[in-house]
């Protein structure tokens, strides 16, 4: 089971109807005629830049419909989709472009400067230029686009393991892990969230999270032309746009992080917002405190239901009912339906209900590890089952809720950020001799960074100094934003610092 199909078939099944409104240009486009795009990028791609089965395509660049036609045109002909953080600065990009290989890179106006800063370092073949960027030497999307044929292309032979994309997540050893994700998981994805949370294909739903991330790609845009319904595309968040947008397009289901719900609830404009067509929201990307549930019920009336899940076992692995959440406060809900899920402790051992352990993953919709990282791949899965690396405990109902993360990261405005990377680039700074990444509970963004600092003996530095020593080393989401200086940091008899400890001075 591959995912080269999804689009032609459904443009087959329902060529008129309405896939895609892009709201930046205004355009719209049925089935037939995204799939006429895709097919033209297929083209360019194989007999313009002899992209074959196995190499991978980059795309540097907001929002657009270009990455569907990327996205969708590499599953075609067996090639691999691996958009680029935009976020990130060159440095951190570089070594992502290096570490899969890039055979094409398609980059944006906004991002011509880092991909200038980017290219006496890397070795990518084929340069393309989208919506005017200024690269020297490159191939003109729109132009090629335009040229080519809308034909069905020839498809190489897949294997539903094949990977169609690698979606790179943020390293605990401080470099990001590519997560390979199979055709497979795609389907998967879908036929699982359909079904789980009965979406039908008068589904309206805005993407206006990043599509370098799973959730952009992953939590409706596939399901929904799947089942035949509609996405609305955003560039970019803005929190007013966005609310004008659900209402105007008489959206019927929405995915936002926490931050964002938040910060709409700060938004005067919600209060103006006609949501009468929502059927529920989801929370995705980060846990959502039960105040911010109870309050955004309260001041639109709509269900809102807190989803779960990860780049590499899926956007989707929970569902649940609209009253769920009320009759079972903080609950993700029960797995999906094609999935198995366990609480193991730390011995691997099954847990009793209500005990906390750490939740593993098993089905079709699991990756199959990361790209040129058997250690990493090794350690994730095991047994078939993967490892996420977050604690969950199961009630006696057989629902779910998130207790925490076993791994050492946070998550900031639904963006992980992994201890070790943040600390290294404090580290290998001259005046530091030691640091530690904690988390500290904020209102905007539901979690930031604070570093605890140790100086080299007889050295100075201010705080404001090393935060500026982090800016083109880290991306903006990553520095921290409070430094604290100490002695000396507590450590366990095993060397790992004991970063509850940590935490106290906080309190």
């Amino acid at each position: 089971m591959d995912a080269s199909n999804l689009l032609s078939k459904r443009a087959e099944l329902t060529p008129d109807r309405v896939a895609l409104r892009e709201v930046a240009t205004g355009q719209s486009y049925t089935f037939a005629q995204l799939n006429a795009r895709v097919n033209r990028a297929c083209h360019f791609l194989r007999h313009k830049l002899g992209v074959q089965k196995g190499d991978v395509v980059s795309l540097l660049a907001h929002n657009s419909v270009v990455t569907i036609d990327l996205l969708y045109a590499a599953m075609k002909i067996g090639a691999i989709f691996a958009p680029l953080n935009w976020r990130l600065v060159a440095e951190e990009l570089v070594y992502i472009v290096q570490d899969c290989g890039s055979k094409v890179l398609i980059c944006g106006p906004e991002f011509s400067q880092t991909l200038a800063e980017m290219l006496p370092q890397i070795d990518v073949p084929h340069l393309v230029s989208v919506e005017g960027a200024e690269v020297a030497n490159t191939w003109i999307y729109e132009k090629e686009l335009a040229a080519a044929d809308e034909m069905e292309p020839e498809r190489p032979f897949l294997s539903p393991e094949d990977t169609a994309c690698i979606l790179y997540t943020s390293g605990t050893t401080g470099k990001p892990k590519g997560a390979m994700i199979p055709h497979r998981q795609i389907v998967w994805n879908a036929i699982n969230t359909v079904i789980s949370w009965g979406l039908t294909q008068d589904d309206i739903s805005p993407i206006f999270t990043p599509m370098f991330h799973s959730g952009g790609l992953f939590v409706f845009l596939t399901p929904l032309f799947y089942v035949g319904g509609r996405i609305v595309l955003l560039r970019e968040f803005d929190a007013v746009e966005t609310l004008r947008v659900v209402a105007a397009e008489k959206c019927t289901v929405l995915l936002g992080v926490p931050t964002i719900f938040q910060m709409w609830l700060n938004t005067p404009e919600l209060a103006r917002t006609d949501f009468s067509h929502i059927r529920w929201f989801i929370s995705g990307g980060a846990p959502c405190p039960v105040s911010l549930i109870t309050a955004w019920r309260q001041a639109t009336g709509k269900p809102f239901r807190q989803g779960y899940g990860l780049t590499e076992v899926g956007t989707n692995c929970f569902s649940m009912c609209d009253d769920d959440p009320e009759k079972k406060p903080g609950t993700v809900g029960k797995p999906i339906f094609h999935s198995e899920m366990k609480l193991v402790d730390e011995n691997g051992r099954s847990i009793s209900p209500n005990q906390t352990g750490e939740l593993l993953i098993k089905g079709p919709h699991v990756t199959t590890g990361y790209w040129n990282n058997p250690q990493a791949t090794a350690e994730a899965l095991r047994d078939g089952w993967f490892h996420t690396g977050d604690m969950a405990r199961q009630d006696e109902d057989g629902y779910f809720y998130i207790a925490g993360r076993f791994k050492d990261m946070i998550i900031s405005g639904g963006e992980n950020v992994y201890a070790a990377e943040v600390e290294a680039i404090f580290v290998a700074h001259e005046a530091v001799a030691d640091a530690a990444l904690i988390g500290q509970p904020d209102e905007k963004w539901g979690e930031v960074g604070v570093m605890v600092v140790v100086l080299n003996n007889g050295r100075t530095v201010s705080a404001a100094d090393l935060l500026s020593y982090c800016q083109g080393r880290l991306a903006r989401y990553k520095i921290p934003k409070r430094i604290i200086f100490t002695d000396a940091l507590p450590y366990s008899p095993y060397g790992k610092v004991i970063k509850a400890q940590l935490k106290e001075i906080l309190d």
